[in-house]
């Protein structure tokens, strides 16, 4: 069935990759929220998983590696009415973007961020990424690779970050409806997404997951932060798919002083004016 944010761009990703999985369920998850096309931005960096906003029909910004996080934070600070969506690859938030990561989880920018998380840089021929296991053997890493995996659940609970789920690019329905909470979610919302890398990554591919993938029973106390950290740690024998933690608290745009009002874009920035509005936030 078509979607109405088909772009009909040419698509450049490998035959069988996870990231058609992901691009259908951010489709069907912005299906669910209503808005128009104009009241929708796509914020992504570099790689093969930051091409997905191309091939949807919305606002968009396309930045630099690991810089997807500050860009759509200024655009929610800018005009908190429009809903905006990161969706990027590992590398480019775990790794060069891992500061930024860290630092929104702890000011809670209302913002959803989707990452495609194959363990591998596939744009730039499967050097490990944050995420590779330990052991895992890539086609430059030919020992193997001898750092920790980072762990983005954990990092993100540990900071305060209030909607906390995982899914898998296979399952794009199940997928698609954690999208949409993360999205509904008011706060900074991580969906951390299984993605194989059928080129790359002969590890962690399609059965591979299907293996040690579970959903979260119904009963799961997604309020339960520390349930949850123990979750977020489960990998090599079980990994859990579901709403880890959800917990809303006060957003950074509606804490900011300067930020609720107006969009910037309609608001008097006549010296005089910004004089005013200092003087009434500080009497």
């Amino acid at each position: 069935m078509e979607n109405r944010f088909e772009t009909g761009v040419e698509n450049a990703w490998c035959p069988g990759c996870g990231n058609f999985g992901i691009l259908n369920a951010v489709r069907r998850a912005l299906e669910t929220t209503g808005r128009e096309k104009h009241e929708i931005v796509l914020v992504s960096g570099i790689g093969q998983a930051a091409k997905l906003p191309h091939y949807v029909d919305v606002n968009v910004f396309n930045g630099l590696h690991g810089r997807a996080l500050p860009a759509a934070a200024a655009i929610k600070m800018a005009n908190p009415g429009l809903t905006v969506v990161v969706t990027s690859g590992d590398g480019d938030i775990y790794g060069e973007g891992g500061n930024h990561f860290i630092h929104n989880l702890r000011r809670n920018v209302d913002i959803a961020l989707f990452v495609h998380d194959n363990q591998v840089y596939g744009l730039t021929k499967g050097q490990p990424s944050p995420t590779s296991d330990s052991g895992w053997v890539g086609s430059l890493q030919r020992s193997g690779v001898i750092s920790g995996p980072f762990p983005p659940l954990a990092v993100a609970m540990a900071l305060g970050c209030g909607f906390v789920a995982r899914g898998t690019a296979a399952d794009v329905d199940f997928t698609a409806d954690l999208m949409a909470e993360a999205i509904r979610f008011k706060g900074f919302a991580l969906v951390d997404i299984l993605q194989p890398c059928v080129t790359f990554n002969k590890k962690n591919t399609y059965q591979w997951y299907g293996r040690m993938a579970y959903k979260l029973p119904p009963g799961h106390d997604a309020t339960n932060r520390t349930r949850a950290l123990e979750l977020s740690f489960e990998w090599e024998e079980r990994i859990p798919l579901g709403i880890l933690y959800r917990k809303e608290r006060p957003a950074f745009e509606e804490m900011h002083p300067m930020v609720p009002g107006l969009p910037l874009h309609l608001r008097d920035t006549s010296l005089e004016a910004v004089r005013e509005g200092l003087r009434k936030r500080t009497l």
